[in-house]
């Protein structure tokens, strides 16, 4: 339990009543009942049972909340494709009909569909469209989201992405963290050209980094995508400019992705559903994450689980992330995404709750959050709940009532 003594000062905010999911420990909940939770200049400053304050709450704050259910950390979905245009509801129908995902790529669908549509739209466009995806993940328990580009595939189109990411956590009052993902799929302007574009896309990354529009750099290695030593070439480059760096990695193929994100110490490895066992010892051995994204495992209908038991043999950390996306996981809540780990992948409500807040915090390399404890930023969710463990076993459905992020309340649904 993290607890820090009453400080001189009025609190901006205080909020008491609920019980506490801390997870500011190596397992459990943290839980400390009838709680006490205040905060100042964005940073949680005490923590603690209510009993300790001394006081009576209105002297202590300048604003004081009488709070039931539980309050969490907020939640981080540390890997989304959230900013593009359109949607590819028509695949989703294919699909059902027996076409595979990478049969509707080759045939020009796909990935390259919604750089088409993506294109089309002009920066104020994109945003008014991102928006609603945004808005409905903050909705549901969300402060701190990531958002690759990746469906412009051309300078101009990567930057309105990025620019667009960085709005939207603007609009919002959220953090978001930019991933540069040009290497995401082949633009038809480059086809058979492959090396030539991976030119284009390293050539590109100083020019967007400069214009502070880049956090991490993300690839995606695949059969589909780009070879292992194309990847490479682009981590090399994010290296060369201290970019860190992640990666789609053995998604529908084993090539060794997991294993060379960690020879570049990489924050995470994304999907892993075929992720070798040498490869879970190179990313235990860099403490690389290893992302879970079982909305697209969902979606597409997989069978190949990641190999769970091995990470938790070598102390692998293991977050969840909803993936949002036009084509495989167009899925706009991080508590369904948890509910999903649970049923697909076998996690426990405490394991997906973790991997939502704390690892997702470091697939992210965020050391501010995903905790409650006094320093950490004031990101936490109070929920219409009697245990944690109703975050993952309620088929939607608003369980948020109060969402903080650095101590602003963003969502407030408390009648």
């Amino acid at each position: 339990m993290s607890t820090a003594p009453l400080s001189a000062g009025r609190y901006d905010g205080l909020i008491v009543g609920a019980s506490l999911a801390t997870l500011d420990a190596a397992q459990g909940y943290g839980e400390i009942a009838d709680a006490a939770l205040a905060w100042r200049d964005g940073r949680i400053a005490h923590i603690g049972p209510r009993s300790a304050l001394g006081a009576d709450p209105a002297s202590l704050a300048a604003t004081v909340i009488e709070a039931d259910g539980w309050i969490t950390p907020g939640l981080v979905d540390c890997h989304t494709h959230l900013v593009f245009a359109g949607d590819r509801a028509r695949e989703f129908e294919l699909r059902l009909q027996g076409a595979s995902y990478e049969e509707i790529a080759r045939a020009g669908g796909g990935i390259v569909s919604s750089v088409r549509a993506t294109r089309a739209a002009d920066e104020a466009e994109l945003l008014r469209q991102s928006l609603p995806r945004a808005r409905a993940l903050l909705a549901d328990g969300a402060t701190t989201l990531e958002i690759k580009s990746g469906y412009g595939l051309d300078f101009d189109n990567e930057r309105k992405m990025l620019r667009v990411a960085r709005a939207v956590g603007d609009t919002l009052g959220v953090q978001v963290r930019t991933t540069y993902l040009a290497a995401h799929a082949l633009p038809p302007e480059y086809a058979g050209r492959a090396d030539d574009y991976i030119d284009a896309v390293c050539e590109w990354m100083p020019r967007l980094h400069a214009e502070g529009l880049i956090d991490a750099v993300d690839a995606f290695c695949e059969g589909i995508g780009f070879s292992p030593e194309q990847t490479r070439r682009v981590f090399e480059a994010a290296r060369a400019l201290g970019l860190p760096v992640k990666l789609h990695a053995d998604q529908l193929s084993d090539l060794g992705g997991a294993a060379l994100a960690a020879s570049f110490d990489g924050l995470s490895a994304d999907h892993v559903e075929h992720t070798s066992l040498d490869s879970v010892r190179a990313m235990a051995a860099h403490g690389t994450v290893a992302v879970l994204l079982p909305g697209a495992f969902h979606v597409l209908r997989e069978t190949k689980l990641p190999p769970l038991d091995a990470f938790r043999e070598h102390g692998v950390a293991m977050a969840v992330a909803t993936d949002c996306n036009p084509g495989t996981s167009p899925l706009l809540s991080m508590r369904q995404a948890m509910q999903l780990s649970c049923t697909h992948f076998r996690l426990t409500p405490e394991e997906a709750l973790r991997g939502a807040t704390v690892h997702a915090a470091r697939a992210l390399g965020l050391a501010d959050r995903g905790v409650l404890r006094v320093g950490a930023r004031a990101d936490f969710v109070q929920w219409r709940i009697g245990h944690p463990s109703e975050l993952c076993y309620w088929l939607g459905g608003g369980l948020a009532q109060r969402v903080f992020a650095g101590g602003r309340l963003l969502v407030d649904t408390v009648d």
